[in-house]
């Protein structure tokens, strides 16, 4: 059996990679990795925290089980966002985007 602080340990570390890869990348698909990333740490966590608080139920993987769900749409939806700026400034720089005009 895998103890509890494993599994914290990991979250904490695919966080800050996350974080990290968050705001020292330019490229939006690297960012949308990294925030994925993020959300990742979140599950490993709602999975753990259960495993502690409440070992005979499955209401933090049914929370895992949502946020995945969740994180699947906000991918989706930035991809197409993405996709939309990269059609019109050719490029998928962060910096391509400041000069967006209303």
């Amino acid at each position: 059996m895998v103890p509890v602080e494993f599994f914290f340990v990991l979250s904490a570390l695919l966080f800050f990679i996350g974080v990290f890869g968050f705001i020292t990348r330019r490229n939006l698909i690297a960012m949308l990795i990294s925030t994925e990333l993020i959300l990742n740490a979140v599950d490993i966590n709602f999975a753990a925290f259960n495993r502690i608080l409440y070992p005979g139920q499955l209401e933090g993987f049914f929370f895992t089980l949502f946020a995945i769900g969740v994180a699947a749409a906000e991918t989706a939806v930035a991809i197409a966002i993405i996709i939309n700026v990269y059609r019109n400034f050719k490029s998928d720089q962060v910096n391509s985007i400041e000069n967006m005009k209303w």
